[in-house]
C-alpha cells in the first residue's frame, strides 16, 4: 500500500510540473514575449539574454538552469531539485513548441495575463514541494546557510531586470515590467505563501517520532515543549520548527505520515535571530 501510495505520489508531481511549465511557457510566448515584457527570476534573465544574443529564450533558460541544477542535487535535495529541473526541461519544450504570438496588441493585458499564468505555475508548483527552478534553488541553498533576510536576494534579481528593462526598451517597459512582477507574487502569494521563512507549531503526543523523520527528511533544529489538552487533559508536545515556504510541502508529508491526527498552525515569519541553516 505505501509503494502503491508513492507511485501515485511521484505520478501526480509529474503531472504538475509538466503542467506548470506549461502555463510558464504559455504567459512567455503568448503575451510577455510579444510585448517586450519580462518575466521574474532565471526566466526573465534568459529573455534579457535572448534579446542580446538573438538565442531561444526556452534554450538559454535550460543552459542557465544546469550549473544550478547540478548544485542543487548536491546540496540542497534530490527530489526538490529533480521535479525543479524537470519543470525547466518542459518549459524549455514548450517554449519551442508553442509559436510566439500576439493574442493581444494591449500591452497591460499582456503583462496581467502573462503575470497570472506566470503566478499559477510557479505557485501550483511550489504547493507541491518543487520550484520553477533558476532563483528558486539558490535561495533554499542560501537559506540553509545564512541567517540573513532572503527576500533580498529575489529583490536584487528582479530590480536587475526591470532595471535592465528600462535600458533596453525604454522606462516604460520598465513599468509593465514591475506590473507583471507584482501580479506574479500576487498570485504565488495567494496559492502559496509570500514568506520565504515559516514557523510551524505541532502539537502531538508521537513527539519523538516526528522529531526522527524531521531531522532525517527536513534537517532543522526542533523546539519541544510540554503541553495539555485543554478539554482531554492529556500530556502533549508542541513541536516548533522554522522552515522555507520550500519545504513547507515535505514537513505536511511528514506529519500526514507520522501523526495525522496532530493539530499544525504554519505561522509567517517575518525575521528571525540567530542560527538557521543546515550544518553539513
Amino acid at each position: 500500500m505505501i509503494r502503491e501510495w508513492n507511485i501515485l505520489e511521484e505520478t501526480k508531481k509529474v503531472i504538475i510540473a509538466i503542467g506548470t511549465a506549461a502555463l510558464l511557457a504559455l504567459s512567455l510566448n503568448l503575451f510577455l514575449i510579444p510585448a517586450n515584457v519580462f518575466a521574474s527570476g532565471f526566466t526573465g534573465i534568459a529573455q534579457i539574454f535572448s534579446e542580446l544574443t538573438g538565442l531561444s529564450p526556452g534554450i538559454l533558460l535550460f543552459l542557465l538552469n544546469i550549473p544550478v541544477a547540478i548544485l542543487g542535487w548536491l546540496k540542497v535535495g534530490k527530489s526538490f531539485t529533480f521535479y525543479s529541473f524537470l519543470n525547466v526541461a518542459f518549459t524549455t519544450f514548450f517554449l519551442e513548441v508553442i509559436p510566439v504570438q500576439t493574442v493581444s496588441p494591449d500591452i497591460i493585458l499582456n503583462s496581467v495575463f502573462g503575470g497570472v499564468l506566470g503566478g499559477l505555475g510557479a505557485g501550483i508548483i511550489l504547493k507541491f514541494g518543487a520550484s520553477s527552478g533558476g532563483l528558486d534553488i539558490l535561495v533554499l541553498l542560501l537559506a540553509r546557510k545564512s541567517d540573513r533576510p532572503l527576500g533580498v536576494y529575489f529583490f536584487t534579481i528582479n530590480a536587475i531586470i526591470v532595471l535592465t528593462s528600462g535600458v533596453m526598451f525604454g522606462m516604460e517597459k520598465a513599468l509593465y515590467t514591475l506590473v507583471t512582477l507584482y501580479v506574479l507574487s500576487r498570485i504565488i502569494d495567494t496559492l502559496h505563501t509570500r514568506h520565504v521563512k515559516l514557523t510551524a507549531l505541532i502539537v502531538t503526543n508521537k513527539g519523538d517520532e516526528l522529531q526522527q523523520a524531521f531531522h532525517e527528511r527536513v534537517i532543522r533544529g526542533i523546539t519541544r515543549i510540554p503541553a495539555k489538552g485543554g478539554y482531554t487533559k492529556q500530556d502533549k508536545e508542541i513541536l516548533m520548527i522554522v522552515i522555507t515556504r520550500y519545504e513547507l510541502y515535505e514537513l505536511q508529508k511528514i506529519i500526514d505520515e507520522v501523526d495525522p491526527g496532530a493539530f499544525t498552525n504554519i505561522v509567517e515569519t517575518s525575521g528571525i535571530f540567530g542560527m538557521f541553516r543546515k550544518d553539513n
